[in-house]
């Protein structure tokens, strides 16, 4: 079997940060009819030098009733290595839990990842949800790729510096999954989400920034978005949300990856949380902006949803 997490956290752990998040906890709030399996995102992983990728999500999530599973894919591949490599596993979690299907839910490149399995693998995938997915791709990589395309001398500094990042999260997650770090940068720009999305249409709206189909061939389809590309100056990952943010148009909103209208998926949540694209997976260590929604709150919540759609 493949390296991957299978979360399986007592339910009686409970920490001060989901404590303060709610003061009662309703036993059964979370409790999906299916496994949830959270699908990560471009250069991400399950835990890298002690800090989980979805922190404290699978945690919160199990409390009230959630069978929860951290999948593991390639860091960087095109979306269709990345969904086979899903569908594999999820294979095996069903074999494990006896369970006919599951509810998955994918953060940035894990959008087209979790799309591709729930496409390609109806039969056993019950809902996919997308948070802050490169659904119709970014700006950010269509920057990329430009520069690249049209100078060797970025294109080759560019190269190695992705590579060297990808190949460091493989070998400290301990992972032995194929990378391919510039191909995983090209599958997110428009026009390659263009193609992606004639192949695997499941959600996609046809408008702009409206709602995509809610279910296709059986599979139910939701999404969420952040809208800020900083919320709380104490997160030392911030300026790298800062940073990626300048490559959009002046007045268009962003999380510092994606534009919350491109990653509408199915039914939209909200595509407008104060959250920047890291917070939306409560990172670094759960810092975010204490004002607005704690992104704990929305993954409970979502959990429930799910559940009261019977899925």
């Amino acid at each position: 079997m493949k390296k991957y997490l299978l979360t399986a956290v007592a339910a009686a752990t409970v920490s001060s940060q989901v404590m303060a998040m709610s003061e009662t906890l309703e036993t059964g709030y979370t409790e999906t009819k299916y496994p949830i399996v959270l699908v990560h995102g471009f250069l991400g992983f399950d835990q890298l030098v002690g800090v989980d990728y979805w922190y404290n999500i699978p945690e919160t999530l199990q409390q009230d009733g959630a069978e929860v599973f951290v999948a593991t894919v390639s860091n960087t591949n095109y979306p269709e290595v990345r969904g086979e490599q899903l569908i594999e596993q999820v294979e095996d979690i069903l074999a494990i839990t006896g369970a006919e299907k599951v509810n998955l839910i994918g953060h940035s490149h894990g959008g087209p990842t979790t799309r591709y399995a729930g496409s390609v693998r109806p039969d056993i995938i019950a809902s996919v949800s997308s948070i802050s997915g490169v659904n119709k791709g970014t700006v950010v990589a269509d920057t990329l790729m430009e520069w690249s395309d049209n100078s060797d001398v970025f294109g080759t500094a560019f190269d190695v510096f992705i590579s060297g990042i990808s190949g460091f999260i493989s070998f400290a997650s301990g992972s032995d999954l194929p990378l391919a770090p510039v191909e995983s940068v090209r599958s997110m720009t428009t026009d390659a989400s263009v193609i992606f999305n004639a192949a695997h249409p499941g959600g996609i709206p046809e408008s702009d920034c409206g709602e995509g189909g809610y279910e296709y061939n059986g599979v139910h389809y939701y999404s969420w978005a952040g809208a800020k590309p900083a919320t709380n100056l104490l997160d030392p990952l911030e300026p790298i949300t800062i940073a990626f943010s300048q490559f959009f148009p002046d007045g268009v909103a962003n999380d510092g990856f994606v534009d919350p209208c491109t990653s509408n998926l199915g039914m939209v949540i909200r595509n407008d949380f104060a959250m920047t694209h890291l917070d939306e997976v409560n990172q670094m260590l759960g810092i975010h902006d204490l004002s607005e929604t704690d992104p704990l709150t929305v993954f409970r919540t979502h959990a429930n949803r799910l559940k009261n759609d019977g899925l």
